[in-house]
């Protein structure tokens, strides 16, 4: 038997999506504000059902509702911002509508990419399916565009396949990276684990220096080619179970 959808009173939806305190959003009810298949609400007590096409359904002064918790994003992240809630400095959360930033669950990154890494940043505020993207167990893939400062020796390749390779001051293996050239400065590298800086510690251990990393793919779900750096989009459910998928 199928579970029936959660509801939500509309002032506490509507808190937690960010619109206002429940005061401020019971005035944007009374005042006609908030419409239901474009009918006005008129209670702000009454009980909504969650639906998947909710965003669709509803409008909050005339634009249709933010999507409610389970939002996923794809951001294409842009090099100088840091993805974390403390640290000084430009946030991926600055990128974002300023109301989203007050939502209830937060949004969190999916894991991180450092302040000098660009590229394919999934953010959500789903927690179980935060943790499943990022569990060991899920063996999410995530391939990353590496420039290097000087011309690959040939043979990194192997040594990243192999297993074998042990970073600075760490007592485990890295699992095998498969690795495909592009051009003597310029390679692909596929990760199953996220050690600290991995990429730029890999190409450090074989006398190299990354100067550009981007990642461009998590799973089979790559970079959209007309998403700008600093934009973000709202991934649907056919592209996040590309996350899972292998490419």
């Amino acid at each position: 038997m199928s579970k029936s959808p959660p509801t939500l009173r509309l002032d506490r939806l509507l808190a937690n999506l960010g619109y206002g305190s429940r005061r401020e959003v019971q005035r944007l009810v009374v005042m006609g504000f908030v419409t239901l298949d474009g009918v006005p609400l008129t209670d702000s007590d009454q009980r909504i059902v969650i639906t998947p096409d909710l965003s669709a359904r509803m409008t909050v002064d005339d634009e249709p509702l933010d999507p409610p918790p389970g939002m996923v994003v794809v951001m294409n992240k842009p090099i100088g911002v840091t993805c974390s809630h403390k640290e000084q400095g430009p946030l991926v959360y600055s990128l974002l509508p300023e109301r989203w930033r007050r939502r209830e669950p937060a949004i969190s990154t999916v894991g991180r990419l450092d302040k000098d890494t660009s590229g394919l940043l999934l953010m959500t505020d789903d927690g179980a399916l935060l943790h499943k993207i990022i569990s060991p167990r899920s063996n999410v893939t995530k391939r990353y565009d590496v420039t290097l400062d000087r011309p690959l020796r040939g043979a990194e390749e192997n040594i990243f396949a192999s297993g074998e390779l042990m970073l600075e001051s760490e007592t485990t293996p890295l699992l095998p990276v498969p690795m495909e050239v592009a051009s003597p400065t310029r390679a692909f590298v596929t990760l199953t684990e996220g050690r600290y800086h991995q990429v730029r510690r890999m190409f450090a251990a074989v006398g190299n220096h990354v100067t550009a990393l981007h990642r461009d793919r998590i799973g089979s779900l790559s970079l959209p080619d007309d998403l700008p750096a600093g934009e973000f989009r709202i991934l649907g459910a056919a592209d996040l179970a590309l996350v899972f998928a292998r490419a």
